[in-house]
């Protein structure tokens, strides 16, 4: 089966939202072998984005969900003095991905809105608010 798609990669880009500052990130950089060296074509990468606007990570984690899916059965192979690691470059996908997903639904907690006017102030919670002053102080337990 051949294989279709485009492989590109200019590193002046990477400060720009798209394609390359995407392979960067992913660390799918060695363009000149095309399939043979790249996990993902431009146009998987594009098609991600395209499905994600406004939202660079689910992207990414689209990306890197179907890099670990297409590699999973991929084997590590040794003929003579060469050798190909399959597995730890699978293996550091899959670690990006799991850390990824874990971000992106943090991230997709949705908290109450309470008021547009204060939407955008820090909470005014801190560390040991709910601790007792006087119960430290008197041995007491606070509660009357």
């Amino acid at each position: 089966m051949a294989k279709g798609g485009t492989y590109n990669y200019d590193p002046g880009k990477i400060t720009e939202d798209g394609m390359d500052r995407m392979r960067f990130e992913l660390g799918d950089t060695m363009v000149e072998g095309g399939p043979d060296t790249c996990a993902l074509t431009d146009e998987e990468i594009c098609a991600a984005l395209a499905m994600y606007p406004k939202r660079w990570k689910r992207a990414k984690l689209a990306l890197l969900e179907s890099i670990c899916r297409r590699f999973a059965y991929e084997v590590d192979t040794k003929e003579g003095p060469l050798s190909f690691n399959f597995y730890d470059r699978a293996k550091l996908w899959r670690e990006d991905y799991e850390a990824l997903k874990a971000e992106v639904e943090e991230e997709n907690i949705s908290l109450p809105n309470f008021g547009n006017s204060r939407a955008k102030k820090p909470p005014y919670f801190y560390t040991g608010m709910m601790q007792n002053q006087r119960a430290g102080r008197a041995g007491r337990s606070g509660i009357r």
